[in-house]
């Protein structure tokens, strides 16, 4: 992500622009100086009832903090992965002597 966070309330504001005052996407985007990628987003977010928001804004949490464990568990194979060749290499050096 790359800047500058709006509140909520101008977001809505600006979605209220589009889908109630029948401004186009361009128009908005380019008066309040955002871009057109986040103001259409915005639309598909704002548009839909708060309790479909809220629900949205679960779902994607969960899946973020899916993908955090997925990715340290991940990193835990791996190392125990890396230990059993060690510590197995170092068990054929030790009964070779």
């Amino acid at each position: 992500m790359s800047g500058k966070r709006y509140p909520e309330e101008f977001k809505t504001q600006a979605v209220e622009q589009v889908t109630k005052q029948g401004h186009s996407l361009t128009s908005v985007a380019e008066r309040l100086g955002v871009s057109y990628k986040s103001l259409s987003d915005w639309v598909k977010r704002y548009d839909k009832p708060a309790s479909q928001r809220k629900q949205d804004d679960d779902q994607a949490a969960e899946l973020r903090r899916l993908r955090a464990e997925l990715k340290r568990v991940t990193q835990e194979r791996d190392i125990l992965k890396e230990a059993a060749v060690y510590f197995a290499g170092k068990s054929k050096k030790s009964t070779r002597s």
